[in-house]
């Protein structure tokens, strides 16, 4: 049975089920617990935007505040997953990758292949990562692409409340380190979401809309931009797929492809940086593997090169919007080769 429940509550939905049926899942990070040990009210944050909230009380041995540290707690995440023990560990802003990387991408991802598959690392990081917010350069970059590029590592981007519950379910029971990635300005979003515990498979996106002009495919919040100006074309008589990637690794490369054959043309849409991003690795994709099907080239949709502005309107130019997407389809209808 669904209901309707916001992306926030769903993910701590997740995290209450999966504690209930495991005694070997914890949770840990800074204020996950409200500053406990300390006066006042205990649970008083559940994280910076109250994802955790709740946990505490139910769960007071296994939810953790930690130091303001990254390199101590996140190392001590992937310590205790080497060790039978299932953490969920936030890093609060995915800006702070850089405090604890070497643990993340030169041990975590490293294990299982170093030890012949005999080790495995369940860890969660569930981190935020976006702009939208006003929070400026060091708090506003998607960072996705950094955490793809590794081996060992799996990248999960829900874009809705639906798919924020399965993918960090399915992140939970995993056997290998997930990174995690929840856009701060999806956490009020609502959409339905059953009872029950679910899993969404990694490597599965999702076709969000059908149509048979042209291919947008889209990633976390770039999703509901994707579908707006997939609507906004529809009364032209210009007919859109949808693709949700839902996870950068594993990529589900055949259904981009198979879709790309179907319209023979493709457009990504990706707030990362364009350089060595989502949008270049995906067109990389299409240009290799599906050449033959294209009628016109391929079109990216990112932000410039530069840092996230903090000024209001320079950071609504810089995020890719439904107009842009919709332009950009135009133009490649427009541009057969």
């Amino acid at each position: 049975m669904a209901r309707t429940m916001t992306y926030r509550e769903a993910l701590n939905e997740a995290l209450v089920q999966e504690m209930e049926r495991d005694q070997s899942v914890i949770v840990m990070g800074e204020d996950n617990a409200g500053g406990a040990g300390g006066p006042g009210e205990q649970d008083a944050w559940g994280g910076v935007l109250g994802v955790t909230k709740g946990l505490y009380p139910r769960f007071p041995d296994r939810v953790l505040d930690t130091p303001i540290s990254e390199s101590g707690f996140i190392g001590a995440a992937i310590g205790a997953a080497t060790r039978g023990m299932r953490p969920v560990a936030e890093l609060m802003f995915v800006d702070f990758l850089g405090v604890c990387f070497d643990q993340i991408y030169n041990q975590a991802a490293k294990f299982r292949y170093m030890f012949g598959g005999k080790a495995v690392t369940p860890v969660v990081i569930r981190t935020m990562y976006g702009g939208g917010l006003r929070a400026a350069a060091q708090h506003s970059q998607a960072l996705y692409p950094i955490f793809t590029h590794v081996p060992g590592l799996k990248v999960v981007l829900p874009s809705s409340p639906y798919d924020a519950k399965g993918l960090l379910i399915q992140a939970v029971r995993d056997d290998d380190p997930v990174i995690f990635c929840e856009h701060k300005a999806l956490y009020d979003t609502v959409g339905e979401v059953p009872e029950e515990p679910y899993t969404i498979p990694f490597g599965e996106a999702g076709i969000v809309r059908d149509g048979e002009d042209a291919t947008i495919v889209a990633l976390g919040r770039m999703v509901a931009v994707a579908v707006e100006a997939a609507d906004d074309l529809a009364p032209s008589g210009v007919s859109c797929d949808v693709i949700d990637l839902r996870t950068t690794s594993p990529l589900d490369e055949d259904t981009i492809l198979e879709s790309v054959e179907n319209t023979g043309r493709l457009i990504v849409v990706d707030e990362a940086s364009p350089r060595c991003g989502m949008a270049a690795d995906i067109a990389s994709l299409a240009a290799r593997e599906a050449f033959g099907a294209l009628r016109a080239p391929v079109q990216t949709v990112t932000p410039p090169h530069t840092p996230v502005p903090f000024s209001d309107a320079l950071e609504d130019l810089y995020l890719p919007d439904a107009q842009r997407v919709a332009n950009t389809v135009k133009d490649v209808m427009n541009r057969e080769r």
